[in-house]
């Protein structure tokens, strides 16, 4: 069984081929609803994402979130990835489930904006200073070669700064913007990743053929966007279901009256089995929670770089 390392992990899914895996293997796998237990009675987490492909891989997500641990200078969320053999059940692989989040759910969404966006976007707006922001500005860079800059805001704006400093690391021309509606009138494309209760992107603030990316508000108690904002755009998801369960914007939409559940015009699979015609004024919205789907098709593509062969099993 091999043990891999969250850096040895993001060399092994370079944005470009995770995107890849993720377009051609998505399908054909089972992805159950995952299993939220409370292992202390005090209102810890403690999640299991369980996916699995018929003569492949089997994979389970285990992921841990205890609130209490910000006061004590710990992180409050970690994870691994336990990967098996599905035939037989033998052990392949022990994998960062953190950074496998991080990278699945940012090449996921960079994804959706490459075939929902307008083809001449040239300027991205990452909302959110936390882990994920500077892994969605890369994959939008990678997999969008038309963007030409990347702007970021966040509430701290020493993390904003420090987001800025990291991607200028890399290469990319990116910049802080102290002033968020500046940032939107710039953006064409806006991906959001925060743990926002309260809305900050107003419907009023987004421009006819722009592109929305809503990673952060994962319960039905959070929300990036305005609801209304949904109302007038054209939505797709990561994962249907899961989305009309768990999709804040969405969740508090539908029970304003504003969206009916089939205003999900497509989630992923459907997505790249028939990508969408879009007019130029069309404004698009990815709403992503995370399914254990995408987590096992980033393993497959890990282990069987690693490995040999079209996925480790």
């Amino acid at each position: 069984m091999r043990v891999i390392d969250g850096a040895e992990l993001a060399r092994l899914t370079p944005y470009p081929l995770l995107a890849a895996a993720l377009r051609q293997r998505i399908s054909g796998v089972v992805s159950p609803p995952r299993a939220h237990l409370d292992p202390t009675g005090r209102g810890d987490s403690l999640l299991l994402m369980p996916a699995w492909r018929e003569g492949g891989l089997l994979g389970v997500k285990l992921v841990t979130v205890y609130p209490g641990n910000a006061d004590r200078g710990q992180p409050a969320v970690a994870a691994c990835y336990a990967a098996f053999d599905q035939r037989d059940g033998r052990p392949v692989g022990l994998l960062d489930g953190t950074v496998l989040t991080l990278r699945r759910t940012a090449a996921a969404t960079a994804l959706a904006a490459s075939m929902l966006a307008k083809p001449d976007a040239r300027c991205v707006l990452i909302c959110g200073t936390g882990a994920l922001a500077p892994e969605l500005a890369r994959a939008h860079a990678a997999l969008l070669p038309g963007l030409v800059r990347v702007l970021v805001w966040g509430r701290n704006a020493a993390k904003a700064r420090a987001v800025v400093q990291a991607l200028a690391a890399d290469g990319l021309a990116v910049h802080e913007v102290a002033d968020l509606e500046a940032g939107l009138r710039e953006a064409d494309i806006v991906a959001a990743a925060t743990t926002a209760t309260r809305p900050f992107l107003r419907a009023d603030a987004i421009r006819p053929g722009m592109h929305l990316g809503l990673v952060g508000a994962f319960t039905p108690a959070m929300a990036e966007a305005e609801p209304a904002l949904l109302a007038g755009t054209r939505l797709f998801a990561d994962d249907r279901e899961a989305v009309l369960a768990k999709g804040g914007e969405v969740v508090q939409a539908i029970a304003a009256g504003l969206l009916a559940p089939t205003a999900i015009e497509a989630d992923l699979c459907a997505l790249f089995a028939a990508p969408p015609k879009r007019e130029a004024d069309d404004i698009t919205v990815f709403k992503s929670v995370g399914f254990a789907a995408l987590d096992l098709v980033a393993a497959e593509l890990a282990l069987g770089r690693l490995l040999g062969g079209s996925n480790a099993a």
